[in-house]
Order: structure tokens, then sequence, then C-alpha cells
């Protein structure tokens, strides 16, 4: 029988496992919000011309982009990560499904 593989590398403490949770939610908070403005916001103001959901989606990814650079700062200076590692994920922070692709692959690499 398959069993699902633990979400946090084990070979981390408990406040850097902790540490890193908050950077995978701050990461799908962030990709989600992206999405959302690029997927529903943005259509709805140049096809409906409806411009009120990209200033309020738009600004609350603002914040949640800046967020998330912090908590990914943070995060560094708590965990070992690999050198790539800062700037793959501010990186992907810019694309879209890359806070996604990003925590797959550090957590991947993590666990070795």
């Amino acid at each position: 029988m398959l069993q699902a593989k633990p979400s946090t590398p084990p070979n981390l403490t408990k406040s850097q496992n902790s540490v890193l949770k908050t950077l995978t939610i701050m990461g799908y908070l962030e990709g989600t919000s992206f999405l959302l403005l690029l997927g529903i916001a943005m259509p709805m103001k140049y096809m409906l011309d409806i411009p009120e959901p990209v200033r309020y989606i738009g600004m609350a990814h603002g914040a949640l982009f800046i967020g998330y650079i912090v908590v990914l700062m943070f995060t560094a200076s708590k965990i070992k990560m690999p050198l790539w590692a800062l700037p793959a994920g501010i990186l992907g922070s810019f694309l879209p499904f890359g806070p996604f692709v990003f925590d797959h692959i550090l957590k991947k690499k993590l666990r070795r």
C-alpha cells in the first residue's frame, strides 16, 4: 500500500519546519492571488470594462508579494537553503504558478 510522503523534510528541526511551513503558506497565498489577478481581474477589466477587481485583488497581491519576499528571506536565514533557492524563489514569484513549483522543488532538494 502506498503511503503519503511527509510534506516537510525530515532532517529539519521543529522550528525550521515551522518556518518552512510559513513559507509554503505565503507562497500559496501569493501564487493564488497572482493567478486571480491574471485570470479573473484582468479579463474583467479589459473585456468587461469592470476595473474594481484589479484594484482590490492587485492591492492584496502586492501586500502578499511583499510578505512572501520577507518570509523567503527570513526562511533563507533560518534554514540552510541551497545557494540557488533565494534567487529562484524571487524569480518564481514573478511567474504564474512559480511559487507552487518553487515550493515543490525546494522541499524535494531539502529531503535529500
